[in-house]
């Protein structure tokens, strides 16, 4: 299998980018776009110019599809490069690599999604006491949990921006796993925080639904999340 791999490249956040575009010929059948990066990176290569192909730096960790890192836009798409076969999707015998474009290029592919942390941490999601999960509340939570805060979600959707106070999936998702089972002072903390940063940005374009690598069931979690708000606020009254 002959591919030509265009690479969108910036050796540093301030340098100006570049496209390099090599040639990669492969037998095996399922090699991945991690896998590739990574035999390019172990040298020999040229690309088309016949210029050497320096590192490509990128982001990666398990390389099975259990963190996230390798998050990267993939002939247009946001993708994980470690579950992204790359004859499924060579467009005319080509794939192009692009860094998120919503967050901030460190270098080549890398790019740096601390937003992602600390939006978390200014929704204050973390529960201060022991939950006590009933089943439906842990089916819930448990598919909450796969979230990979990869940040392919928020690269799709039309309302994120970095910087604003609308978080995205990748904030609600996690506040849907804790107000589960939340109950009382602490169920009104996080609800406010969600209509603050989820609730009252969202489009309802589910977008993200689409795009989620682990597939959770972003809908779902959306409209029980949703509901439990209204019915808190509602307890108030």
């Amino acid at each position: 299998m002959n591919i030509r791999i265009d690479i969108l490249r910036r050796a540093t956040a301030e340098a100006p980018p570049w496209r390099q575009s090599v040639p990669f010929e492969t037998e095996r059948e399922n090699t991945t776009v991690a896998a590739a990066l990574n035999e390019l990176n172990s040298g020999g290569f040229r690309d088309i110019h016949g210029e050497p192909v320096e590192p490509i730096r990128w982001d990666c960790a398990c390389l099975q599809k259990k963190c996230g890192a390798c998050a990267m836009v993939i002939n247009g798409k946001p993708c994980l490069a470690c579950d992204t076969v790359l004859k499924t999707v060579a467009k005319k015998g080509i794939v192009t690599l692009e860094p998120l474009r919503k967050f901030p290029v460190v270098a080549d592919l890398m790019v740096d999604r601390s937003i992602l942390l600390e939006n978390l941490a200014l929704m204050k999601i973390w529960a201060e006491k022991e939950i006590v999960m009933t089943d439906r509340a842990s089916v819930e939570a448990y598919d909450a949990s796969r979230c990979l805060q990869c940040g392919c979600c928020l690269e799709v959707c039309p309302n994120f921006c970095p910087g604003d106070d609308f978080f995205g999936a990748a904030g609600f998702v996690p506040t849907s796993r804790l107000l589960a089972s939340m109950t009382g002072e602490e169920q009104q903390r996080v609800c406010a925080a969600y209509a603050s940063h989820a609730y009252e940005g969202c489009g309802k374009s589910l977008s993200c639904a689409k795009i989620c690598p682990a597939g959770i069931d972003i809908e779902h979690l959306l409209l029980r999340t949703n509901a439990q708000m209204f019915r808190r606020k509602h307890d108030k009254m």
